[in-house]
């Protein structure tokens, strides 16, 4: 009689190989969110950038001519694919606590930009004041 002698090989099963890559899987798409997430909020992140920068572009323009006029612009820019409408008011600045009383040689000057963003609109608002620097007789 031959001695037959029994081996065991060490080897995966295919229930094992498909629950690994089933959980791989799932592990894959929490990642593949997770970097969805990350791109919109990139997106949203330089959106909200150029919308200062706006901002600030007419801000420095309406100082740079010295004492601004009181009254209101309007208009649209593009930046990166994205469209940005801002206006700019100059208005007397007036005193916080009567509201009345106006605070003379001094402009209170506001940025807004609004842009769509997804489904909404978004937008940011910069605030100056701007004081007379000729000298009065």
């Amino acid at each position: 009689m031959k001695d037959r002698r029994t081996t065991t090989r060490s080897a995966f099963t295919l229930i094992e190989v498909l629950v690994a890559l089933a959980v791989a899987a799932i592990g894959l798409l929490g990642l593949l969110r997770l970097h969805l997430i990350s791109l919109a909020s990139i997106d949203a992140a330089q959106a909200m950038t150029q919308a200062v920068f706006i901002a600030q572009e007419k801000m420095a323009e309406t100082s740079a001519g010295g004492y601004p006029q009181q009254g209101t612009k309007t208009g649209t820019t593009e930046r990166n694919g994205q469209r940005f409408a801002w206006r700019v008011e100059v208005t007397e600045a007036r005193a916080h606590n009567t509201g009345t009383f106006t605070l003379k040689g001094l402009r209170l000057v506001r940025a807004f930009v609004t842009w769509q963003h997804g489904r909404g609109q978004k937008n940011i608002e910069m605030t100056t004041y701007i004081a007379d620097s000729r000298i009065h007789e």
